[in-house]
């Protein structure tokens, strides 16, 4: 029962449907008899896959990487004296250019996760919905990350380089490094951008995802009907 009702709570969540169309979906299950697993699975389903088209929106629209300081890409951390000697000799601008740039280069990239996130939730078996149901806060992220890494990696990566070298992220980074490199006595550097750009992109837009599941177990919307009540009600 409290399966059947928390599978609510993600649909209602999930999805931002109104109460009359959980409804017209699901029935008026207050009124009825207990939902089927098939009902249940398939209420789950729908909602993850709301759920992602939401992360996936939020990561690829304009400034979505960029103007979100938990997944905004920053220079590359392993070469930090290389953005670091930069701005001393008066550089900053170009630095900050090139951070702007990379990140734009994910937000396009991000664009490419939605089908294959979809494609994981819609191949999930029952023994999976039950294990997100019955998981840890974050078991749909957990799900999504072992079933989608790897695919999403190996799409994202040419996409990323596209992307960066469409945003001019590819040329402002080589000018830096190539910059730095000239300056007398350090060290001299050259990291791999698209790796990089690829893993910070994947992060952030787990991050998301985790941040929507987070949505759905802890902050319920404002509990302004008779059917909210009841539902998390049985949650609490």
């Amino acid at each position: 029962m409290r399966l059947v009702l928390f599978s609510l709570c993600l649909i209602f969540l999930f999805t931002g449907c109104t109460v009359q169309q959980i409804q017209q979906t699901l029935g008026d299950y207050m009124e009825s008899e207990e939902l089927t697993t098939d009902q249940v699975i398939a209420g789950l389903k729908e909602a993850l896959v709301k759920g992602a088209e939401s992360s996936t929106a939020d990561a690829s629209r304009v400034n979505g990487f960029l103007g979100n300081p938990k997944i905004k890409i920053p220079f590359p951390p392993e070469v930090q004296r290389v953005e670091d000697k930069l701005r001393e000799i008066g550089l900053g601008n170009q630095v900050d250019r090139f951070v702007e740039t990379l990140n734009h280069g994910a937000e396009e990239a991000a664009k490419e996760a939605k089908p294959i996130f979809v494609s994981a939730i819609k191949g999930m078996t029952v023994q999976d919905a039950w294990g997100i149901l019955k998981g840890q806060d974050n078991a749909a992220t957990q799900y999504l990350q072992d079933k989608t890494s790897a695919q999403l990696k190996n799409k994202f990566q040419p996409v990323i380089k596209k992307a960066l070298d469409q945003t001019s992220a590819t040329k402002y980074y080589s000018d830096l490094v190539n910059t730095y490199n000239k300056i007398p006595f350090v060290d001299k550097v050259n990291p791999n951008l698209d790796e990089y750009a690829t893993e910070r992109a994947l992060a952030g837009l787990f991050t998301l995802v985790a941040d929507e599941e987070k949505k759905i177990r802890d902050n319920p919307a404002a509990r302004t009907t008779e059917l909210l009540k009841k539902v998390f009600a049985k949650q609490d």
